[in-house]
């Protein structure tokens, strides 16, 4: 039902998480993520508690990884039908698949990176997500983005998704990106992407729009100087 990569770039320390589910709305409910602390994604089953009480426990208790999804997890009376990946601002990673997942279902944690999925057409799936993050090149987001590209030509889902996300947090307290296909019938990741590469020149103007707006570019709107 669900696919899904928490990463870390080594060079900025942004983190985030690219997403992409046969559900409406998968960005609603699956990837959490904070500044400097680390990127939760909850699927299957989803319980979207678990993002901002892992990040909790990571940030105000200092837990690792591991440890944090365990203490959120034992919370819960239904852990078993949830599938779980973390990730924390020094790359170090911890993931977690209830005996309850849907069909098939796998999770690999690689370099700065955690993969995914559940109701999958095949475990290999994962496999290639992972490994096309820590070979592509470039922003994070990039890499997230082309390792949902590598997830759907391996097989994907068992059926069609329908709709993904993309969350990247950086120094500040908002996501510098929170972009989402919310629902299409076709090739939601291909929509995702073209966001991205609409976004991505953009971004830096409204970071500094926030920090200070009197040195903000021109809107491009009736009435701006």
């Amino acid at each position: 039902m669900t696919f899904s990569i928490v990463g870390r770039c080594e060079k900025t320390g942004q983190l985030g998480i690219a997403i992409s589910s046969s559900s409406i709305s998968v960005g609603a409910r699956c990837p959490w993520a904070r500044a400097r602390v680390g990127a939760v994604a909850t699927q299957n089953v989803t319980l979207p508690a678990l993002g901002p009480q892992i990040l909790d426990l990571l940030e105000s208790e200092q837990l690792m990884p591991d440890a944090a999804l365990q203490r959120a997890l034992s919370s819960s009376e239904w852990s078993e039908y949830r599938q779980v990946t973390v990730i924390d601002s020094q790359g170090r990673t911890a993931m977690f698949t209830g005996k309850e997942a849907l069909g098939v279902h796998h999770a690999v944690a690689g370099n700065q990176c955690v993969g995914a999925g559940n109701l999958l057409a095949g475990k290999h799936v994962i496999d290639a997500m992972v490994k096309a993050f820590e070979s592509t090149q470039g922003a994070l987001a990039d890499r997230l983005i082309q390792a949902l590209h590598a997830a759907v030509e391996a097989g994907g889902e068992a059926g069609p998704v329908h709709s993904a996300a993309l969350k990247i947090v950086d120094a500040q307290v908002w996501p510098v990106v929170d972009l989402r296909i919310d629902w299409a019938d076709d090739d939601p990741i291909g929509g995702l992407d073209a966001l991205w590469q609409a976004y991505r020149p953009q971004m830096q103007d409204y970071i500094v729009r926030a920090l200070n707006p009197t040195t903000a570019p021109s809107y491009g709107v009736p009435g701006d100087e």
